[in-house]
């Protein structure tokens, strides 16, 4: 299958992935009068690594489509540290719209997925076992019909992981 667009260039050919927060209740409509189930798996993913790779395949087998939502670097900066993200929004959507298994990006700038995920009102949200079934999102999700799945974590992958290995080994 040939994806490339009239520019020729690897962030063209993947934009067709893209769903811009003001234009998503209208995609959303689209995709469940075709009949799709909707997956949703909310983050930053900022230094994408084997363990996000797991998370995100197990999120695309819940659901017909899978939509990742990425917080903005303002939303991180907020929520994590104003040094962070590593890799600023623009390359993190072109990464996530790079993988076969992800059928859509999207992108809020809240430090919480809970306003987005009341727009696209999903048949099931993904998130680690480090928030659980009880996380902040399961309310929204379950009153829109939704159910939450829960993907164990891979020992020893995090970014704040990869990014103290990085400061060890280059300090």
């Amino acid at each position: 299958m040939s994806r490339s667009l009239a520019d020729g260039s690897f962030a063209g050919a993947i934009r067709c992935k893209y769903i811009a927060p003001l234009e998503l209740e209208e995609k959303i409509l689209e995709l469940k009068e075709s009949g799709n189930t909707i997956a949703t798996l909310n983050g930053s993913f900022d230094l994408l690594h084997a363990g996000h790779l797991e998370m995100i395949y197990q999120a695309s087998l819940q659901a017909d489509l899978l939509i990742v939502a990425l917080n903005t670097d303002r939303s991180i900066q907020e929520y994590k540290s104003p040094l962070r993200p590593i890799i600023p929004l623009e390359y993190r959507l072109q990464m996530m719209a790079a993988l076969e298994m992800v059928d859509y990006v999207t992108w809020f700038d809240e430090t919480d997925p809970r306003r987005i995920l009341e727009k696209i009102i999903p048949d099931v949200h993904v998130n680690g076992a480090e928030y659980g079934e009880n996380c902040i999102e399961a309310e929204v999700v379950r009153r829109g019909g939704g159910r939450i799945h829960i993907v164990p974590l891979v020992p020893g992958l995090s970014t704040s992981e990869i990014i103290r290995k990085i400061i060890k080994t280059c300090g």
